[in-house]
Order: structure tokens, then sequence, then C-alpha cells
């Protein structure tokens, strides 16, 4: 299951930001973050897929759902300016950003190349 995650929850198991300047992962497995809006077309869609994601990477990854209109610092913080956008956070190294509904192949290749995890 996807997790809904607050600023709050964001600071403990992602990247406290108001502590730290440079970038450090909370978390204990790698993450994929969607910042998504209730009212977003291409949000909705790539919904699914990321719940089905959720299942198959069980154990491996996170996967985390910001909503952009709830947590307007978040989305301020990482210069979120158009949705769906997903924060990819490997357990080492730097995160990467991927914008737009991308296909479910297109997240598997990512989730390989930057989380370093396969299924």
């Amino acid at each position: 299951m996807t997790e809904n995650l607050t600023k709050e929850t964001f600071l403990k198991k992602v990247f406290n930001f108001e502590e730290n300047k440079e970038w450090k992962f909370e978390g204990k497995r790698p993450a994929l973050i969607d910042f998504y809006a209730d009212w977003c077309g291409p949000c909705k869609m790539i919904a699914p897929i990321l719940e089905q994601l959720s299942e198959e990477y069980e154990g491996k990854i996170d996967i985390y759902k910001i909503d952009t209109e709830a947590e307007q610092e978040l989305s301020a913080a990482f210069g979120i300016r158009s949705i769906p956008s997903m924060l990819f956070c490997p357990a080492e190294g730097e995160p990467q950003m991927a914008n737009g509904a991308l296909p479910k192949a297109d997240l598997e290749r990512i989730i390989a190349e930057v989380l370093k995890v396969e299924k």
C-alpha cells in the first residue's frame, strides 16, 4: 500500500530538510514519492500503477504520496511546478525527480536504475 505523508512524517521517513542542508535520506528502504493533487487527471491515472508497484516491490521499496494542496511547504521545498512529479530516493546517493504520468515500464526501469532495486 502506498502511504500518504505529511510534512511531519516526511521529515522522519525521508529527509529532514529543517535540520540538514545536504541531502540525508532517513528511510530504511529506497523510496518513490508521488507529488499529486486530487483534481489532477494524470495523477488519478498513475495512482493504480503505484499501488501495483507497492505490492510488487513490497519490502524492497516504500512508495509514498504527498498531496501538493495539503502540503504546500513540501512542494515548495522540492520546487514542484507540475504534477504528477515523482521523487526517487535511493538508500545511498542523491534523489532524482521525474515529471509526468510515466508508464509502468518506465517506472520499473527508474526503480532498477536509480533505486537499484529489482523485483
